[in-house]
């Protein structure tokens, strides 16, 4: 029973993303006791459609709860996608679907990636935003991505 609880403990304080890369990263604040505070660039590929990548800038909150993993990051972030790689669209893909996610904080706060289409202009829009279960977040960053062959 022990195991089980530790697992528990990791799984919500540890933040996670099961598919970014962390590219690297720039200080923003000395901290004293623990890590300091810091911009992270992220990499993820598009799980649905291959030949888009996207990075992504956050804010990574610093000091003993960063380092624990329990503290709250703030709610900035911005994003850039690109064409990396021939493209070719799956033939269902739905408006406001969930690319990726990164818990940024202990319980509450996620910061997602979700993909719209605008098939008037052959484009792939992609919103980053951090939802917070409380109160939620105005702060969002979008990229696209021009789709020369849409059919």
């Amino acid at each position: 029973m022990p195991r089980f609880y530790f697992l528990l403990f990791v799984f919500f304080v540890f933040p996670y993303s099961l598919n970014a890369e962390e590219i690297g990263s720039v200080d923003t604040s000395f901290k004293m006791l623990g890590p300091n505070h810091k911009i992270v660039i992220e990499a993820f590929d598009d799980p649905d459609i291959p030949g888009v990548a996207c990075h992504l800038s956050r804010a990574k909150t610093g000091g003993l709860k960063g380092g624990l993993g329990i503290a709250e990051d703030k709610a900035n972030a911005s994003i850039a996608c690109r064409q990396i790689g021939p493209i070719q669209l799956p033939k269902s893909l739905k408006d406001g679907q969930k690319v990726f996610n990164k818990k940024t904080s202990l319980l509450f706060k996620t910061m997602q990636v979700v993909r719209f289409l605008d098939k008037k202009r052959n484009v792939i829009i992609y919103l980053v935003y951090s939802d917070k279960l409380i109160d939620g977040s105005p702060k969002n960053s979008i990229s696209t991505v021009p789709i020369i062959n849409w059919k």
